[in-house]
């Protein structure tokens, strides 16, 4: 059995002809970055239907479609909101794909419920049925697996965990995206720095600039490992909100296992121990001690591979 899997983020779409077993036989990436969304959904529409040709050339049948996209994916109406692409608060994506592949089955779900279903089938949280990924990224959001099955919540919203409330002190910032994403996602991380940059009159650091709005998380992250101080900073504020995030999930869901992954755990996943130790201190003891905390083995294919689940499990 070989299906289509997309992993559609806020920058680009990664799209793979991938077999039952997880093996990956083509893949493709388009940049999308500030495109709205008629053009991401005819986008999609052009990497499906180069694949079902290369899949033809090939001998492949291809027996399902999954597509997993940054945001909310609203299983009563087909529709989806993703922040990050323009036009895609209520958008009919299911319908316009499905319409373009005919009687092929298309399946969307969202990214964190990917990310955890790829985890489970394939990665770190293989064959668990309690488990949870924290996806840290652009953003901030969370795939739960509760008795096997993915917790989606009464509109679909479950996993939105950017809007964790983990400071005392409420700012308005936090209206849009939430405590947790303000201060400890890969956007955030940069953002603090500049918080931190316009109260700083005595630092010339590495992350002292003339043009803060470009600092990245790869510049902090940069400027932490060459013992920059107020990346030290940042980083160690970061890993008490990503180890209390982790303690209230201990203890809300006792899973067996928290994955780690998204773009910034590449370079963060040296501070699992650091943030198993946090966790500790917050989390209910008992439940903390039957919880392992590990990075994704699935890596930047973490969506891809849950993509590809979303469409086998339309065959069952």
């Amino acid at each position: 059995m070989t299906v289509i899997a997309i992993d559609l983020g806020g920058t680009k779409s990664s799209a793979a002809l991938i077999t039952a077993a997880g093996n990956i036989l083509i893949r493709q990436k388009t940049e999308i970055t500030r495109k709205s969304g008629s053009f991401v959904s005819e986008t999609l529409q052009k990497q499906i239907h180069s694949l079902l040709k290369l899949a033809q050339k090939e001998a492949k049948k291809v027996s399902a479609i999954g597509v997993s996209v940054p945001g909310i994916y609203y299983s009563q109406t087909g529709h989806v909101w993703a922040p990050n692409i323009p036009g895609w608060k209520d958008y009919p994506l299911q319908e316009e794909l499905q319409k373009s592949v005919g009687k092929i089955p298309v399946k969307i779900d969202s990214d964190r419920a990917a990310y955890i279903l790829g985890e489970t089938w394939l990665g770190a949280a293989r064959g668990c049925r309690n488990a949870i990924f924290i996806a840290i990224g652009t953003g901030i959001g969370a795939g739960i697996v509760v008795e096997g099955n993915v917790l989606r919540g009464k509109g679909d919203i479950a996993g939105a965990t950017g809007w964790m409330a983990l400071n005392t002190t409420f700012r308005e910032e936090y209206k849009r995206f939430g405590c947790f994403e303000y201060h400890a996602s890969g956007d955030g991380l940069a953002r603090v720095v500049r918080d931190l940059l316009n109260e700083m009159t005595d630092y010339y650091g590495l992350l002292r600039t003339p043009t803060p709005e470009h600092i990245t998380s790869y510049d902090v992250f940069e400027a932490y490992d060459a013992n920059d101080p107020l990346a030290q900073q940042v980083i160690k504020q970061a890993i008490q909100f990503w180890g209390m995030a982790t303690a209230n999930y201990i203890s809300l869901f006792n899973p067996e296992i928290i994955v780690f992954g998204g773009g910034v755990f590449g370079p963060a996943i040296q501070f699992i121990p650091e943030i198993i130790q946090e966790a500790q201190r917050w989390a209910q003891p008992i439940a903390f001690n039957q919880v392992k905390i590990v990075g994704s083995k699935n890596g930047d294919d973490a969506g891809l591979f849950g993509a590809a689940k979303i469409a086998l499990m339309a065959n069952h």
